[in-house]
């Protein structure tokens, strides 16, 4: 790809374009970028390259015959090519990803004439310029702003000037959505952490919350951007049908905390595990079908300073148990093993209320079980759930839970006892 921009400024322009990505690949030869002095091109002594407007008016007018000149030489060495001239204006078409990929694909020359003052004469642009093309609907003082910018990211897209493709395919507007988030280290800064699913090392979960993301900015910082869409992807349909029923969700616009739980609470707990019930026998579950978990389990809990209620705000959200005592039936696991040799404590009796089911409730409670951890020294996490119980799994790997093996629990006569084990090793 060659680039050749008319410029007053050339210094200026090759200056920027010439650091950088784009600079190395110039160094390479995957890209020649030149920069040509108008006023080299002028034919009085003055190098003069501007003049008063016919009919009066503002400032002053670049002429046409520097113009012309100055791209006759620059065709003069692109023969061969497929070239196209380019006028920077704000009376252009705005300049898309799509323009890019558009130039990037049907031409190996470009030209990019950039204007001064009040602009060029019109006659240069209805004989000499293919096309108009405008950064946005303002006005800048020249045209190498824009030429810069619609160099660097017509460029970007050569094959060789990035590492690979996915470097422009995964970014804004590529396919008409916004990037997602991205983060780096460290994990934790001013009291924000990155999301769990990204250092999962899951890379299946890691695309599919990606794209989501871009789903969600879109919609959210790009309106405009989101109605043009045209999703006919059913993977993307699907997620656009998991961000509606998500939003449907109550807002979490206050803090969430948690603290032990004490007799007081009671009702509230009960009343949130009254709720996971409901849940678990709507789906088919057969896990907390009997009286248990009953009001004696949990005020056993409370008296050891082992249930835990989280709330948003002042509304109570969730309940868990964490207890340093071994479960029974969790010494005979199998088709696995727990990790050995680390001291553990174990997570019973989690749950969300109805009304923050499917919302960041979940994970936090069990960021709050991890900070209990640590306090305590353990070496890792157990917990078990039923097999059934999909959005507790996948809360769990999402969460850094890995699958144990199998376990056999305390039942109710009637109920099935086999439960999937899962542990999360603590650093």
């Amino acid at each position: 790809m060659r680039i050749d921009i008319l410029t007053l400024f050339p210094d200026t322009v090759y200056a920027v374009l010439h650091e950088s990505i784009i600079g190395r690949a110039a160094k390479k030869g995957i890209l020649e970028i030149n920069c040509v002095q108008i006023r080299d091109f002028t034919e009085n002594k003055q190098c003069q390259v501007d003049d008063y407007p016919y009919g009066g008016g503002w400032g002053c007018v670049m002429m046409a015959q520097p113009l012309k000149s100055c791209l006759d030489h620059v065709m003069s060495t692109a023969e061969g090519r497929k070239s196209r001239v380019i006028y920077l204006s704000p009376q252009g078409k705005t300049f898309t990803q799509e323009t890019a990929k558009r130039l990037r694909n049907d031409y190996d020359h470009l030209v990019l004439v950039c204007g001064h003052y009040e602009g060029v004469d019109e006659r240069f642009i209805e004989k000499c310029v293919d096309e108009e093309l405008s950064l946005g609907d303002f006005v800048l003082t020249g045209g190498e702003i824009a030429a810069m910018a619609v160099a660097d990211s017509v460029c970007r897209l050569v094959p060789g000037v990035l590492s690979d493709e996915e470097c422009y395919t995964g970014e804004s507007h590529w396919d008409g959505l916004l990037e997602y988030p991205q983060y780096t280290r460290p994990e934790e800064w001013e009291g924000l952490s990155v999301p769990e699913v990204l250092r999962g090392g899951d890379h299946a979960k890691i695309v599919h919350w990606r794209r989501k993301q871009q789903l969600l900015r879109t919609r959210d910082k790009r309106p405009d951007l989101f109605e043009k869409l045209s999703i006919t992807d059913p993977a993307d349909l699907k997620l656009l049908e998991e961000i509606q029923r998500e939003a449907l969700l109550p807002v979490l616009d206050k803090p969430l905390s948690f603290r032990r739980a004490v007799p007081e609470d009671l009702p509230q707990v009960l009343s949130i595990a009254a709720d996971a019930k409901a849940v678990l026998k709507k789906r088919g579950i057969d896990q907390w079908q009997g009286a248990y978990p009953n009001a004696e389990a949990f005020l056993y809990d409370i008296g050891r300073g082992e249930c835990w209620i989280a709330f948003h705000g002042e509304e109570p959200a969730g309940i868990f148990t964490l207890t340093t005592e071994n479960a029974p039936g969790y010494d005979a696991i199998t088709d696995g093993k727990w990790t050995p040799d680390l001291s553990f404590c174990v997570i019973h009796r989690l749950a969300v209320s109805a009304k923050y089911r499917g919302t960041a409730v979940s994970a936090y409670l069990f960021r709050c079980v991890e900070e209990i951890a640590h306090s305590l020294g353990v070496g890792s996490i157990r917990v078990d759930t039923h097999k059934k119980n999909k959005s507790m799994k996948r809360v769990l790997n999402e969460s850094g839970y890995r699958y144990r093996g199998n376990i056999s629990v305390l039942v109710e006569p009637g109920h099935d006892p086999a439960r999937q084990a899962f542990e999360k090793v603590l650093n």
